[in-house]
This record gives structure tokens, C-alpha cells and sequence, in this order.
């Protein structure tokens, strides 16, 4: 056997002169490897004669955890030294004048989508997601617009073929989650639809709410209570809401749903075109074949539901006269909705 405490002193001794994580590396392989010192002694114990094993085993074990220890003490020094190194390099100098960078806003789309949706979350509504590309039975035959049906016309719709579109309306995501939950439920359904229009009002693509509630008992003054609540949160308390008769395949009876107009209350001027009211959405009491066709009873529950143009909010809340500028993302014309500018 070798002279244990003269391996001792040998191992720490190199232990000491260890300056990088990988120079602790190899002398940890040297002791400990397959072929180091340490294991060497282990392997030599068989050869001793029984009376001597039990006390060289103990000697090599002591001296096996003592270096372990050691190394593992040195190892993270070495480790905290490069850390502080590094850190010492990358250190940034705050006295240094630097330039001011502009800083970022949302976007006004975003603001009035994530306004609406804090306040119908907080009125119990949840938020469903459904698909930008749709069939034709979500998009219409659910809908209770069957393949002839003249509505069609009333949507210039992007076909991709093979039963595929481009969404006309968020009202698909109604359809999909009545499928799968049933009443009670209120929800909303936020994102982008689709259809080949293109003016200053228009967008080939524009953004929609669409909003749903279905329960026993619920009546088209629930609908007015709703819709009242949701343009006093975005046009002020004193703004006042008004139904005219509509159409909607989808709805009956259907409404379109106007607001006083917040620049003048109600007295005529330009943003209202002297008329005292704004549009700003459809609604009305969900059809019957509507809930017949997600397996809803219609003499047991009723809905109402209604969609807003969120692009149509912004650009009369911001009095932005083309609806191009929401997409063009002039830097100059989006610096306006900046917090704080």
C-alpha cells in the first residue's frame, strides 16, 4: 500500500495550484477516475491479508471524502470568481449620458379591445377564441343561413375552397362553444373577420366583439340593461341608447342599437351628422333554429347577442376619419395614443 497522508499532502498541494474549473476537473479525474489514485488504493485492497483491510479501507474512505470536500469547496470558488468576472466585464456605467429612446404604446385597437374586455369579464362573461378560418356550416348554415339563402349577399365573403373561409363574423365562435357548454353562459368572442370591403369606414379585414348570453328567462330588456351599462362604460354616464328594428338571420327579433352622441349629448354636429345618434351595433334575442342547431331547447332557454365593430369604437372615440390609419402604422399617427405624450 502507498503512504496515505503522503497522497494526502500530494493531492491538496495540486489542489491548492488549481486556478480554472477545468484544471479541477482533470485533478478531480485523477484522483477519483477509473484509473485515478484513489481508486487505485480501493482496488489494492483485496491483496492485503484480512487483519490489515478493515483498518486500510477506513484510511482510503477518510482520505476519499476529505479530498472530495476539498475539491467541491474549491470547485465553487472558482465557480464565484468567474461569475464576478463576467459581471465585472458586462457592468454598465449609469454616469454615461445616453440617448432617450422613445418608448412604445399599445396600439388604440388593442386599448379598446382590452378595455371591453375587462368590463364583460367583470360582468361574468368569458372570453372564447375560435378559428379565423372556418367552415361554411359555422359560418352561415349554423347561423340559420342555409346555402340559398339571400343573406349571403349581404357578406362579400373570401372563399378558400373546399368548404373553407375566411370568417364574415366572430358570431361562429357562438355557435361552437353553445356545442360544447351548455346554458347557463355568457361570453364574448373577440378577433379578426373578414370580407371584401374596402372604404374609409371599410377593411377587408376588421376586428369584431361578439357577445352572448343564454339562460331561462332572458328577454330583450336584458339585452337594452346589457348594451345600456356597456355605452355609459365607453361614452360616458350620460349617454343614452336607442333600438331600431334590423335584421339578422341569426337574431329575431334583431336591432340596431344607436348611442346619443357624446361630442354634442344629443343636439346635432358634425361627428353625428346633426342627428343626434351614432350607430354602433347589432343585437337582438338569438334565433330559435340558432339554439335548436348546437342542441339548445328553445322553450326552456333564450339569448340575446350582439357584435361590435371595434374599429368602428376607435375611430369614433379618437375621431380618426379613415379606417387605413389602424393598419398603416405611421408612426406619426400611432404616437398620438401614447400615455403620457
Amino acid at each position: 500500500m502507498y503512504d496515505i497522508q503522503s497522497i494526502r499532502e500530494q493531492m491538496l498541494a495540486k489542489l491548492e495550484g488549481v486556478s480554472t474549473e477545468r484544471e479541477i476537473a482533470d485533478l478531480k479525474s485523477t484522483m477519483f477516475g477509473k484509473s485515478g489514485t484513489v481508486t487505485g488504493l480501493m482496488r489494492e485492497l483485496k491483496d492485503l491479508p484480512p487483519d490489515q483491510k478493515p483498518r486500510a479501507g477506513k484510511e482510503i474512505n477518510d482520505l476519499r471524502v476529505e479530498l472530495s470536500a476539498a475539491c467541491d469547496v474549491k470547485e465553487k470558488a472558482l465557480h464565484r470568481a468567474a461569475i464576478e468576472r463576467t459581471l465585472a466585464a458586462d457592468e454598465i456605467d449609469l454616469t454615461i449620458d445616453k440617448p432617450v429612446r422613445s418608448v412604445g404604446a399599445e396600439h388604440p385597437l388593442n386599448q379598446i379591445r382590452n378595455k371591453l374586455t375587462d368590463y364583460f369579464v367583470g360582468n361574468g362573461y368569458i372570453v372564447y377564441d375560435s378559428p379565423e378560418i372556418e367552415t361554411d356550416y359555422y359560418n352561415f348554415q349554423a347561423l340559420n343561413i342555409p346555402p340559398d339563402h339571400p343573406a349571403r349577399d349581404m357578406q362579400d365573403t373570401f372563399f378558400l375552397g373546399n368548404g373553407l373561409l375566411l370568417r364574415s363574423q366572430t358570431s361562429c365562435g357562438q355557435v361552437r362553444l353553445m356545442e360544447k357548454v351548455k346554458p347557463p353562459l355568457k361570453m364574448i368572442c373577440p378577433g379578426r373577420v373578414f370580407r371584401n370591403d374596402d372604404d374609409s369606414s371599410h377593411s377587408p379585414v376588421f376586428h369584431q366583439m361578439e357577445g352572448l348570453v343564454v339562460d331561462k328567462n332572458v328577454t330583450l330588456c336584458d339585452l337594452k340593461g346589457a348594451l345600456d351599462g356597456f355605452a355609459k362604460f365607453i361614452f360616458g354616464e350620460k349617454t343614452r341608447i336607442r333600438f331600431r328594428p334590423s335584421y339578422f338571420p341569426f337574431t329575431e327579433p334583431s336591432v340596431e342599437v344607436d348611442v346619443s352622441c357624446f361630442n354634442c349629448g344629443g343636439d346635432g354636429c358634425r361627428v353625428c351628422k346633426n342627428t343626434g345618434w351614432i350607430e354602433i351595433l347589432g343585437a337582438g334575442m338569438v334565433n330559435r333554429k340558432v339554439l335548436e342547431n348546437c342542441g339548445i331547447d328553445p322553450d326552456v332557454y333564450h339569448g340575446f347577442a350582439f357584435g361590435v365593430g371595434l374599429d368602428r369604437i376607435a375611430m369614433i372615440q379618437c375621431a380618426i376619419d379613415d379606417i387605413k390609419h389602424l393598419w398603416e402604422n405611421d408612426v406619426r399617427f400611432l404616437r398620438q395614443f401614447a400615455k403620457g405624450e
